[in-house]
């Protein structure tokens, strides 16, 4: 036998010997440590766990917990083994809220929604991708406007005010919000994306107070009447006797920010005469509702609410039109990224 091929069988043996070694000592972390640490087998435990426990999106989950943990993001977590003891448990720590459904972003305290990351935690509604559309709406018109003035009625973690404020250059954003909670987080948001906005020359004024009210004389907004480009909203709009299919959505979301009167609607209905007050001629409104709330719906629907809207003895003191001529045209309902009905669209008269 050649010298050359004894030295590759005995490099081979001597490999073999070190793999067996390998296979072995993961064996006994198994045995000892409960389980292995490489990033692959945590995450794979961590989707079958919470998958069985009913978490809508399990593999998304664990990889966002993982990655948390780890400090790094999430296309880049396979490179990073092993996973240390004092890592493995607090990503335990973490999939173990998961499990007992506590919402991802409170865990993580981040919200993503467009191109920021927003605070949120108890107290503040979360936002969720169907507003990514009505964000997308009002900015395209108040791009159309050439910036100026929006009003984000109901506005939560600050999600569709910042959305166009920081998209829209030179844009003026007032965030109202009614809620002493939520309101702090809207503050938090405004401050933590301050930079953002110097950027682009924008800015965002949060406005502690009642949507329904917010244009009234010796409110807030007063002095905005027939003044503003775009005014956007996503009110509660869930009926009072219904129970939430998502365990997240029941348990954790603020009860102010889904129901709104026994059809859903009741803030919806105030809500049109406030825009309507505010929006100079020409101006956008923009308003999520319910899937069951669009064209189909008739005249429970949030569509024909717009549509039918007329100037009355409350409004006529403060619009610059007759009593009885409808305050919007142009009413067209969107839907969202699954084909639902999602939100209703309007040009002030």
């Amino acid at each position: 036998m050649p010298s050359s091929t004894r030295v590759w069988r005995q490099i081979e043996k001597r490999d073999s010997l070190h793999d067996a070694q390998v296979i072995a000592m993961s064996f006994a972390v198994d045995r000892t440590e409960g389980g292995r640490v490489s990033v692959r087998d945590v995450l794979f435990d961590a989707e079958r766990r919470l998958q069985a426990a009913g978490v809508p999106s399990p593999s998304v989950d664990a990889a966002v917990l993982v990655a948390q943990v780890m400090g790094v993001s999430r296309s880049t977590l396979m490179l990073h083994d092993p996973i240390d003891p004092e890592q493995r448990v607090q990503i335990e720590t973490l999939i173990t809220r998961r499990l007992s459904r506590v919402p991802l972003q409170h865990i993580t305290g981040v919200a993503h929604f467009r191109h920021l990351d927003l605070a949120v935690g108890p107290g503040v509604f979360i936002p969720r991708p169907e507003t990514e559309l009505v964000a997308e709406a009002a900015i395209r018109a108040l791009r159309d406007a050439g910036g100026g003035i929006a009003v984000d009625l109901c506005s939560g973690s600050g999600a569709v005010a910042l959305a166009m404020a920081t998209e829209v250059p030179n844009a003026v954003v007032y965030a109202v919000e009614v809620d002493d909670i939520a309101v702090d987080w809207t503050r938090r948001n405004v401050r933590d994306h301050a930079e953002a906005l110097v950027r682009v020359g924008s800015r965002v004024e949060v406005i502690h107070d009642d949507a329904a009210h917010v244009a009234d004389r010796d409110h807030a907004l007063h002095d905005l009447v027939e003044r503003v480009n775009v005014v956007a909203a996503n009110p509660p709009y869930i009926p009072s006797g219904m129970i939430p299919r998502e365990i997240e959505v029941r348990d954790y979301d603020p009860a102010m920010a889904l129901f709104s009167g026994s059809d859903g609607l009741d803030l919806t209905r105030k809500l049109i005469a406030t825009a309507a007050v505010l929006l100079r001629s020409g101006g956008l409104y923009v308003t999520e509702h319910a899937d069951g709330q669009g064209d189909a719906a008739g005249e429970v629907g949030v569509p024909w609410l717009l549509s039918s809207a007329r100037v009355d003895d409350h409004l006529t003191h403060r619009v610059n039109q007759p009593i009885g001529e409808t305050l919007f045209t142009t009413v067209v309902d969107r839907c969202d990224l699954n084909g639902l009905p999602r939100f209703t669209m309007a040009i002030r008269r």
